[in-house]
């Protein structure tokens, strides 16, 4: 199958052309810029580069939460925009569970931690092992608080393998409180589009109309308008 990817759930955005499981290119931009300014153009350089056409891709693939909520949405909407005007089936992937493809580097028995920065004093968080050469899940995606995460963390012997922009701040407070933590490798901390292909090859594509964002809990608007309606 070949798949394109987009990943936008977080500050870097990129793109991935995959075959089979097989990473055919990549690209990566974090220059600060939207992601609606970046992602259209890393799709048609990306496949410029290698020589194809929208229409000859099987799928189309983007991580659909949890993440930045603007993010999240503009990756969902653009996929929705591609598999509309090329008729493509489209596949939504956790972010965390594309995040966790980088735990293939981690040692055997590790324990993955997917962590992202959930901001108001939570994080975005999945467990996972790595077994068969896939990701197995130990839990759904979940906003969980760095206190709660610690106790439960605590109850696990295996070494503990972590991914995400919550990584470094997860490892600080893992290794204050005496728990067995590894720091992916730079190059993998954070989530890419070649973990969204790889999670999105284990799915059946399904009709774009059906793609929607995952955010887990209301965003800041919604909150403070429930607030101001008591």
């Amino acid at each position: 199958m070949l798949i394109l990817a987009l990943e936008s759930s977080a500050k870097a955005a990129s793109a991935a052309l995959c075959r089979d499981g097989r990473l055919l290119a990549q690209t990566v931009q974090n220059n600060g810029l939207t992601h609606s300014r970046t992602l259209l153009p890393m799709v048609d350089s990306l496949l410029q580069g290698a020589g194809l056409k929208l229409a000859e891709l099987d799928a189309v693939a983007v991580a659909c939460g949890p993440g930045s909520f603007t993010g999240v949405r503009i990756g969902v909407s653009t996929v929705k925009g591609l598999c509309w005007g090329a008729e493509l089936p489209a596949v939504g992937v956790s972010t965390l569970e594309a995040m966790a493809w980088n735990g293939a580097a981690a040692p055997e028995g590790a324990v993955i931690c997917c962590v992202m920065d959930a901001r108001r004093s939570q994080l975005y968080n999945a467990l996972f092992t790595f077994e068969n050469g896939a990701p197995q899940r130990l839990c759904p995606d979940r906003a969980i608080s760095l206190d709660e995460l610690c106790l439960e963390i605590k109850n696990i012997e295996n070494p503990i393998f972590l991914v995400g922009d919550g990584a470094r701040l997860c490892y600080n407070q893992f290794l204050e409180r005496g728990l067995p933590a590894l720091l992916a490798p730079a190059p993998l901390e954070h989530q890419t589009a070649w973990g969204v292909a790889m999670a999105a090859a284990r799915q059946t594509p399904q009709p774009a109309d059906r793609l929607l964002p995952v955010y887990l809990r209301l965003s800041q608007a919604e909150r403070e308008r429930q607030a101001r309606m008591g």
